[in-house]
């Protein structure tokens, strides 16, 4: 079983010293969905949200928040991302939007927290943009899809 690698011998919380780590290209994956009623979806789709371009806005958002991960995740170092992809996916069956959030770099440490803030920020942003068309709408499905580098190496949700 791995250990916890943020808590030191005396169990106190801390950051991971990664100075002697090997730079390596890194790259996340996170996803995660919002379920919304047909009166938001349509709004969405046919960009008539009263706040304006809910996707655009939430992509813009979702990309500032992965930049600010270290600043909400106590833990989590600094990093200089080389590139952050939010893309979304309408599902109109199924009356969601689904968002994908790709982070890369090269560095000591992984950017996973960073997708998944990305990916959290994104489908905040619409929820607020909307709420005033629908409250009831759900978040879920947050989850890391991918990773690679560094020493725990590929990794692919089954």
């Amino acid at each position: 079983m791995a250990e916890f690698t943020h808590f030191d011998k005396a169990g106190n919380a801390i950051m991971v010293d990664v100075t002697d780590k090997a730079d390596t290209e890194r790259i996340a994956v996170a996803e995660g969905c919002i379920r919304v009623s047909r009166e938001v979806f349509d709004a969405i789709r046919n960009h008539t949200a009263e706040k304006g371009d809910v996707l655009g806005t939430a992509r813009i958002a979702g990309i500032m928040a992965t930049k600010r991960t270290a600043e909400l995740i106590p833990m989590c170092h600094p990093l200089m991302l080389t590139k952050v992809a939010v893309d979304f996916t309408l599902a109109e069956e199924t009356l969601q939007v689904k968002c994908r959030c790709t982070a890369k770099l090269t560095g000591k440490t992984g950017v996973e927290m960073e997708a998944l803030t990305g990916v959290s920020v994104a489908l905040l942003t619409i929820y607020d943009m909307c709420k005033a068309i629908d409250k009831t709408m759900e978040i879920s499905d947050i989850r890391l899809v991918e990773k690679s580098g560094g020493k725990s190496g590929h990794f692919v949700r089954p």
